[in-house]
């Protein structure tokens, strides 16, 4: 499951990368990035990063956040995020705009464990079931996350039980996202 999850993530990546270099000639351009190191910068511009996805170089596990919660996370999750480095990638998944949460550094993969640490400790404390965001939406008041109990995608108000099943599984959810290129109004499939 874990490298089927991968092999998912990696074909996304690589038709947003694609769709970049098609659409303005060049990889994948963050403003939000420019000044934060990476493995991924091919390049820096005026005020962005152009980047490309690299290899995962940490053991590819989230025990940190295992240990810390006594908890036994989706294999799904890990692949996720252990997966490659990429910057944060604009999505749509049926009507849902989305920005694709990504591990940036090394450095990024260690605050990621500290926030998914913090949002696990939350769902606990509400008595909730456990989830762990994956994309952030438009509005802030959603994040779609993987469920810790059944492996379904879900969109989530955190703070509140509102939740919708997404797709029945990361691999599922990932292949029917389509690409948003950021300041473009028509998507590319």
């Amino acid at each position: 499951m874990m490298q089927q999850t991968v092999d998912a993530l990696r074909e996304f990546t690589a038709r947003y990368c694609d769709a970049w270099q098609q659409r303005t000639g060049h990889a994948p351009a963050s403003e939000a990035l420019y000044g934060v190191p990476s493995p991924c910068i091919i390049a820096t511009q005026a005020n962005e990063v152009w980047w490309q996805p690299q290899p995962f170089t940490l053991p590819a596990t989230l025990e940190a956040v295992e240990r810390a919660l006594e908890i036994t996370l989706q294999d799904d999750i890990t692949a996720f995020y252990t997966a490659q480095f990429a910057g944060d990638m604009t999505a749509r998944f049926a009507h849902l705009e989305l920005s694709l949460l990504q591990v940036w550094s090394e450095e990024d993969f260690l605050r990621l464990q500290e926030n998914l640490i913090g949002h696990l400790i939350m769902k606990r404390r509400l008595k909730q079931t456990p989830t762990l965001f994956i994309a952030a939406t438009e509005s802030e008041q959603e994040i779609v996350s993987i469920c810790n109990l059944t492996g379904e995608v879900i969109l989530e108000q955190p703070g509140t039980k509102k939740r919708e099943i997404l797709a029945e599984n990361t691999q599922i959810f990932l292949k029917n996202l389509q690409v948003v290129m950021p300041g473009l109004a028509d998507n590319c499939q």
